[in-house]
């Protein structure tokens, strides 16, 4: 038996043999041309394929992992039409007289290594997505086609890396897993792998040769670990999880429609996080109580310039109407940090996640500002609509928005829009300081929404993008915990409810704890919501905290 490591992107457990995945190899030379402007035209009618077959791609990604997780395929349409890739394919056939293959490796050589220099991970995650497509164009221009799974059986994949149009095209029907040498947590490979429910290990130092393939093997996803040729002891045991697993999903399916109330009777909502309409169909599905967290960024980060207020009330309105009179909690603009628009042209910063960022930019831009809260205003007459305001660190702050939202709400008034004129207005807790003045704030508004991933960054003084620093990391530190616990405890001093919509909200660990704290809500990505509910039913929370030695 061989046991290899590596990083789990996705939870569970996946027993078959092994099929080492290679690339169509794709030899590309280069070659002179005469005639520049018929290579160029060439070129086009590849990049219209390509953007065909992509179209074909997310109508079938679309049937097969929803419209979020599809959503890659239309983000690499536009990168084949994207304006500077090709200006440099074709500044190259024109001035070296080459090839459109060689013209187009070139370009992708230079775009993939652009984005893998860049500090940020996010955008590191796109080289591959540069890659995708520089070998799909290739692909058009030489005739040839990408390869696929060729198997009688479902097997476990083993690859050097895997694009997301890789993984799409492949039958899901044969897919156990896949396990690759290369890849990013943050990559959209890596994104689909969790919305298909497929156990993924990245950074496996796994061999490809044709000795491995075939191969018996086992997929941790919860040890980040392969086994090649388990014993049967072990084998025996990956099998008992696989089958809990297995059982635990249909339990869980079985707890749709159930009121997230614990064993002693104190109740909470939860709630799903969402970046886009197009998210709305898991949040259905997943049986979530509302949205607690709409993260509008993403309406100006999609956008070549400012959204209008009726490109947002279009959003805005489409979200509260799916969701039917639940709560939809829409965060203003939050860009600044690692969330950058170019069209805003914010100054380079050293430190960019303690300078202009979130509301800092709408209360110095109150004309941005005032055309969100407008187009939020009038959506919130078709649905149960509140407005959350992000890095909020002063009580001064919150007043100054509220006389803006006021504002917004006499122009609405003079025009004759109507609007929720009750409408619920929070704030984000995500700096210490917010939480040093939680009962202050909360007299200030209606509910608290606390950010765990800035707070722990800030309380920690660790950036959470720079991974060198990842054993130093502490989401469950004790400082950290108490100061959840003063949020909640300021917050119904001052009259306000508190939720949690940061990654530790899905922490399963932390779920009792939160629930001993008094927090009132937790809002979470869609397909954790039936994990949280499981844990919330079977909890009994004064039988807690004497265990813990609270009361």
């Amino acid at each position: 038996m061989n046991v290899l490591e590596g990083k789990a992107v996705f939870e569970g457990i996946a027993i078959g043999k092994l099929y080492v995945y290679k690339k169509k190899e794709q030899s590309v030379k280069r070659e002179k041309v005469s005639d520049a402007k018929a290579e160029i035209e060439r070129y086009h009618a590849a990049k219209d394929m390509a953007i065909k077959q992509l179209q074909e791609l997310y109508d079938k990604a679309v049937k097969e992992v929803g419209e979020a997780g599809a959503e890659i395929f239309e983000a690499h349409q536009f990168m084949v039409d994207d304006g500077d890739y090709i200006d440099s394919v074709e500044n190259i056939i024109q001035s070296e007289g080459v090839n459109a293959e060689f013209a187009v490796a070139q370009t992708g050589d230079v775009f993939h290594n652009m984005f893998i220099e860049m500090d940020d991970e996010y955008f590191k995650g796109r080289a591959t997505d540069v890659k995708d497509i520089t070998e799909r164009l290739i692909s058009c221009l030489m005739g040839s086609s990408s390869g696929d799974i060729v198997s009688d059986e479902p097997v476990i994949v083993v690859a050097d890396d895997l694009a997301p149009s890789e993984t799409v095209q492949m039958d899901k029907e044969k897919i156990l897993s896949f396990v690759t040498v290369h890849g990013s947590a943050n990559s959209h490979t890596s994104i689909l792998a969790k919305t298909m429910n497929i156990p993924a290990i990245i950074g496996c130092d796994i061999s490809l040769s044709d000795e491995m393939d075939g191969k018996e093997a086992i997929v941790d996803g919860f040890e980040g670990k392969v086994y090649v040729e388990p014993t049967t002891e072990i084998l025996e045991e990956k099998k008992g999880l696989l089958q809990k697993e297995i059982e635990k999903k249909e339990l869980l399916e079985k707890l749709k429609g159930k009121d997230n109330v614990t064993i002693d009777g104190q109740r909470i909502n939860l709630y799903a996080n969402i970046g886009n309409t197009k998210d709305l169909g898991l949040v259905l599905k997943n049986d979530a109580g509302g949205i607690g967290l709409f993260r509008s960024e993403f309406i100006y980060l999609g956008a070549d310039d400012y959204p209008t207020e009726e490109e947002q009330f279009a959003i805005y309105k489409q979200v509260a109407q799916a969701m039917n009179k639940k709560k939809v909690i829409i965060r203003t603009l939050d860009i600044g940090a690692d969330k950058q628009a170019d069209y805003f042209n914010l100054p380079k910063e050293e430190n960019p996640a303690m300078g202009l960022r979130a509301i800092r930019i709408c209360l110095t831009s109150p004309d941005i500002f005032k055309t969100q809260l407008r187009a939020i205003l009038r959506a919130s007459a078709y649905g149960n609509i509140s407005i959350m305001f992000p890095m909020i660190i002063s009580v001064d702050e919150v007043k100054r928005i509220k006389e803006i939202v006021s504002e917004v709400k006499a122009e609405l008034d003079a025009d004759g829009i109507s609007y929720d004129k009750d409408i619920e207005l929070g704030i984000m807790i995500e700096t210490p300081a917010a939480v040093m003045i939680a009962e202050e704030l909360a007299k200030e508004v209606d509910f608290f929404s606390v950010g765990t991933n800035d707070l722990t960054q800030y309380t920690l003084a660790i950036d959470r993008q720079n991974q060198s620093l990842d054993d130093f990391y502490d989401a469950h530190h004790p400082g950290l915990l108490r100061m959840l616990k003063m949020i909640v405890d300021g917050a119904h001093k001052g009259g306000a409810w508190a939720g949690i919509c940061g990654e530790l909200g899905s922490d399963l660990s932390l779920t009792k704890e939160f629930l001993a704290m008094g927090y009132d809500e937790l809002s979470v990505s869609p397909g954790r919501i039936l994990p949280l509910r499981q844990v919330v039913l079977e909890t009994n929370v004064g039988e807690y905290k004497k265990e813990k030695g609270y009361i």
